[in-house]
């Protein structure tokens, strides 16, 4: 039998495909990224189809061997992949019958492009999961660093970007570690989730031919085993959602963080310097430091929900079982992989460039009125109610704006005014080292609770292999 494998069309059309048509159908431009785990699924599907006496062990022998001299061909650049062979799928199966001739007519039992398809997104995406939760965690080691450097760095903390209480550099930048941590456990779980194999399902019913799907869903790793519905199989992409949605929100962590730094650097705040590697000049102003990098992290978001929304309305309407459509579905789950990817490249570095001016911090940090729930609190602890505190220490910051001077600026006589309970122990509470330190509950920013939190983010950074 002469010849080479032409698409989906096959013998049952005597044109070929109209020349804008074959361009819109065509996919290679962007499913070239399955091309290894193209490889890998077949070589996998040959060596079932041996042990179920579909094929020779000669001619499995020789399409894995092809297989390999055909990833080498596409992977070194010695060999192109051609637009007018559709796709990946077939220009891999293309390239192997020329090279081993009649045993690479004989791969294709009991696949179609739909489970070979399938297949190869769940390979592909498994693999991106894991490559992103190794970028997370060196990110998480950049912070801990941070973190422990500035346990005890005291700076405002902000509730409607308004000055609210004095927390540590330390805690804040835990918060982060935090949101990552979260990030981590959501691409582990999509991961697990996608470790079932459509392989075997074929176009959407499945096969009579003797195949064992237990083996090549082993073969190739799938932990979860195959998949136990071949209509299901054929059309989900549940698992492409589930990751992309894991780097929207991930794109919105380092959003967030992008956000702060940008603001923290400005002259007004003046909290932070980005090193020069992750700063531009401006074409006419020479002066100018600008966070670039930090802008983007927060730009790069709006790219990635972007590509979760297109996603999820690609899949939206879709009957079963396999319909063109889902080829849509690749771009934006590549897409959202690769900007997770690059954002995440770029965060160790950037955080240990950071360059905190503490004393800038420290000052913010002495703003009085940061200390009103602290002197509520020690009202409290003498005994008076907390609304009746908040009351009181509501009146007292009323007076100190009246008088405009501050709420240590306030003399005996308007404290006595005021209420009697203000009495000079009670506004020790003011002090900002004194007001943190006493925060020591769970999750609070008290020096002693960020070390122990940094203890906590190093045994489990250090259980995975990494150094904190």
């Amino acid at each position: 039998m002469a010849g080479k494998p032409s698409g989906g069309r096959g013998a049952r059309f005597a044109g070929a495909m109209d020349p804008a048509a074959a361009a819109l159908n065509a996919s290679v431009h962007f499913d070239r990224r399955l091309l290894r785990d193209d490889v890998r699924g077949s070589q996998a599907h040959a060596r079932m189809l041996v042990v179920a006496g579909l094929i020779s062990a000669a001619d499995g022998d020789a399409i894995v061997a092809g297989l390999d001299r055909v990833a080498t061909e596409f992977q070194s650049g010695g060999r192109a992949l051609d637009p007018a062979l559709e796709d990946v799928h077939m220009n891999v199966e293309s390239r192997l019958i020329e090279l081993i001739g009649e045993a690479g007519r004989r791969l294709h039992p009991a696949r179609s492009r739909n489970d070979q398809v399938a297949t190869d997104l769940k390979l592909y995406a498994r693999r991106a999961a894991l490559d992103i939760v190794s970028a997370i965690d060196l990110a998480r080691v950049a912070l801990c660093r941070q973190a422990r450097a500035h346990a005890a760095t005291l700076l405002p903390g902000y509730t409607h970007l308004q000055r609210a209480q004095v927390v540590t550099l330390g805690h804040h930048l835990l918060a982060y570690a935090e949101m990552l941590g979260r990030d981590r456990g959501r691409f582990v779980d999509a991961e697990r989730r996608a470790a079932e194999s459509p392989l075997g399902s074929g176009a959407l019913a499945g096969t009579g031919l003797p195949i064992d799907r237990a083996r090549t869903a082993e073969t190739l790793e799938f932990s979860g085993g195959p998949t136990h519905n071949s209509l299901d199989a054929v059309s989900d992409r549940d698992f492409a959602a589930e990751i992309a949605f894991a780097c929207a929100l991930l794109a919105v962590h380092l959003s967030r963080f992008g956000e702060e730094l940008v603001l923290w650097s400005t002259t007004e705040f003046g909290f932070v310097r980005l090193g020069e590697g992750y700063c531009s000049g401006s074409s006419l102003m020479p002066q100018k430091r600008n966070p670039d990098v930090a802008e983007l992290l927060r730009g790069k978001s709006g790219r990635a929900i972007g590509d979760l929304v297109a996603l999820l309305t690609i899949s939206k309407g879709l009957t079963l079982a396999y319909n063109k459509d889902l080829q849509e579905t690749q771009e934006p789950l590549y897409d959202a992989v690769e900007t997770a990817q690059q954002s995440l490249a770029v965060m160790p570095g950037l955080v240990a460039a950071l360059e905190f001016d503490v004393g800038r911090m420290r000052a913010a940090a002495e703003d009085p009125a940061l200390g009103a729930t602290d002197l509520a609190e020690e009202l409290v602890r003498h005994g008076v109610p907390f609304r009746s505190a908040h009351e009181v220490i509501g009146r007292l910051v009323r007076r100190a704006e009246e008088k405009k001077v501050t709420l240590r600026g306030l003399d005996a006589g308007d404290l006595r005014a005021i209420d009697a309970a203000l009495s000079p122990e009670v506004m020790a509470a003011l002090d900002p080292g004194r007001a943190v330190a006493a925060r020591t509950v769970v999750g609070g920013p008290a020096p002693a609770m960020v070390e122990r939190e940094v203890a906590r983010l190093e045994a489990e950074l250090t259980a995975l292999g990494l150094e904190p």
